[in-house]
């Protein structure tokens, strides 16, 4: 089962924003779209977004760059699946990509009615893969801290 999903594709003049880089909505956008490929790929199932965290721009990504988007399963749990997204780009006359962007997206798959259903189990076979799993395990506790943190404001 496959657990990667990547995205190429030019940045066009309609994602400008008004200092002349493509709008973060833009890049948000793209991640999700890349982020529910991946997970509705690996559960074969419809998923929803419950989490978008972390996400981090480093630098802007300029008009008329190749954006590459991918999407990586990174931990599941009974019902969802993390997944690691990272955004590069680069100027069409260059060979190498650039990070822009990452985040973790938290999806979960749901049936006809709108009921979690399982996933597939990801299982991490290379030092990286246990690298990943172990960086979303974190961040899962993290985000309970945060939530328990914010619950008097909601």
């Amino acid at each position: 089962m496959q657990n990667k999903t990547v995205f190429q594709f030019i940045s066009e003049p309609s994602d400008v924003n008004y200092g002349g880089n493509v709008h973060g909505g833009s890049v948000m956008k793209w991640i999700d779209q890349a982020g529910y490929a991946c997970a509705s790929s690996w559960s074969s199932s419809y998923c929803v977004t419950v989490y978008v965290g972390g996400i981090r721009f480093y630098s802007p990504i300029k008009i008329g760059h190749i954006v590459k988007v991918e999407a990586e399963v990174i931990y599941t749990g009974k019902t969802s699946m993390h997944i690691a997204i990272n955004v590069f780009s680069r100027n069409i006359k260059r060979k190498d990509f650039e990070k822009k962007t990452h985040c973790i997206i938290v999806f979960v798959a749901v049936d006809d009615e709108g009921n979690s259903v399982e996933v597939p189990k990801f299982i991490p076979t290379t030092e990286q893969d246990k690298h990943m799993e172990k960086y979303a395990i974190k961040l899962m506790d993290l985000r309970k801290k945060i939530e328990d943190e914010m619950k008097p404001f909601m």
